[in-house]
């Protein structure tokens, strides 16, 4: 194989690779005389045609085979060769002949372009001053969340015969939807329990049975949203044939012994002691967001490099599908679509340059995302992919996700890289200066504004 650069100009690489058609030619007899022993050709005893006999049989469909692998191997390594680095995959264009290289008349060569990583040297990491807000988990907190758990798990009792439906109420329901006057799959539900106000059905369903009372039909006509996820169901009008079994008034909420023995804890303060844990670590984890969010805000203040405008292009497009698809901000509402996209590629600029940081420092210190915790992560993605499927009418089961996942070396790395984006966040975080510093519960539960 022979290499020729051809342009070297900022992050851009461009060479041309020659491979002889003898070596070509090397390569086809050595697959030829692999599959002899295992042909049966018509005239001849299995394994005993000669190699010119296989080669017109079958040399054009296994060159094009090996021009395929030997493309894609040596594109690589034409770059692997120099120390460097792809940000994207190689692109490579024929120059000459196909057909003339199939026919082994002529040499392979071809064209390859691609953008590389930058080389830098990352800012120290070590004795990075960082301060870290933190709160203390008040009594009147805990009290709070243990009267929210008793109002979400409070008991109700049936009404009285007659008595009609009031918001709040727990109703029992059969019901058959219909739309266009045919029964729509996922539209039918027998014994199904739901408080009304609580908004937990379409818009407008709940609504419609406040007023009535127990063994009563009743006719719910609404329309589903027109962004409701489905074309089947996207704005369409719909008719729930409704028989309300039973109406129950809610009864006082109470966060008391009985409430710890009904969820399965041993008293009162066994359960308060699991609540006031469940806050303590839901403040961790806003402390240590804020800090992240100082490490990456320093990091970005410390380094600038060109970076590989296809990065940042594919991180650009991802992030404005999103904007896109949502409803925009209260603050971005007078901006043109102009002033959004520039905001949100100097976002991309930052979590790419931010990506290429913390992989250089990872790299450099050796950190490593355990197997089992990567594991984990990918059934847990299986899992939530087979659901997704499921909400499709798809049945597709998490061991055959995870068995796509196992094919897939690249789905497998987007779910390595947050977590070892984390562990390099943690490595960092340990070798630095971290002061406390005690705020209020509001200020921690502010949105850190984390862009990276």
């Amino acid at each position: 194989m022979e290499v020729i650069e051809k342009t070297a100009e900022g992050l851009t690489r461009k060479f041309t690779v020659k491979v002889p058609a003898a070596e070509l030619d090397a390569k086809l007899n050595a697959r030829l005389a692999d599959v002899k022993g295992k042909v049966h050709l018509k005239g001849f005893r299995k394994g005993k045609a000669p190699l010119p006999f296989l080669k017109k049989m079958y040399g054009k469909g296994m060159m094009n085979e090996i021009l395929q692998e030997i493309v894609n191997e040596t594109s690589y390594k034409a770059f692997a060769d120099r120390d460097l680095k792809p940000a994207t995959p190689p692109h490579p264009h024929l120059v000459s002949d196909f057909d003339a290289i199939i026919d082994g008349k002529a040499d392979l060569e071809y064209d390859v372009h691609a953008e590389i990583l930058p080389a830098f040297e990352p800012a120290s990491v070590d004795g990075l001053k960082l301060k870290r807000p933190v709160a203390d988990v008040a009594d009147a907190e805990v009290d709070e969340a243990l009267q929210k758990l008793a109002e979400n798990n409070r008991d109700y009792e049936p009404r009285k015969a007659n008595e009609k439906a009031t918001a709040g109420d727990m109703v029992v329901i059969d019901f058959v939807g219909t739309i266009d006057g045919k029964e729509f799959k996922g539209g039918k539900g027998e014994g199904h329990s739901v408080v009304l106000g609580s908004n937990t059905l379409i818009k407008g369903f709940e609504d419609q049975l406040v007023g009535r009372k127990a063994g009563e039909d009743v006719e719910v006509k609404l329309t589903f949203p027109d962004d409701y996820g489905s074309p089947e169901f996207d704005g369409k009008a719909a008719v729930f044939a409704v028989k309300l079994k039973e109406v129950k008034a809610p009864q006082e909420a109470k966060a008391d012994e009985a409430l710890a023995k009904k969820l399965g804890f041993d008293d009162l303060a066994d359960l308060r002691k699991r609540v006031r844990e469940r806050l303590e670590s839901e403040y961790r984890s806003m402390s240590r967001s804020h800090v992240k969010r100082a490490l990456l805000d320093k990091l970005d203040a410390a380094h600038d490099f060109e970076l590989p405008k296809s990065m940042v292009d594919a991180e650009f497009d991802q992030i404005w599908a999103q904007v896109e698809n949502a409803e925009r901000d209260e603050e971005d509402k007078d901006k043109t679509e102009e002033e959004l996209k520039e905001e949100y590629r100097k976002i991309a600029i930052r979590r790419v340059r931010l990506g290429l940081v913390l992989a250089e420092i990872g790299r450099r210190a050796d950190v490593q995302v355990p197997n089992d915790q990567l594991q984990r992560a990918v059934q847990e993605a299986a899992i939530r992919d087979s659901q997704l499927f499921a909400l499709q009418g798809r049945k597709v089961t998490p061991s055959e996700v995870l068995k796509l996942y196992q094919r897939n070396p690249s789905a497998v790395a987007q779910i390595r890289a947050p977590l070892f984006e984390e562990r390099v966040v943690d490595f960092i975080l340990e070798k630095a200066e971290i002061e406390d510093k005690v705020v209020s519960k509001e200020d921690l539960m502010k949105d850190p504004d984390g862009e990276a």
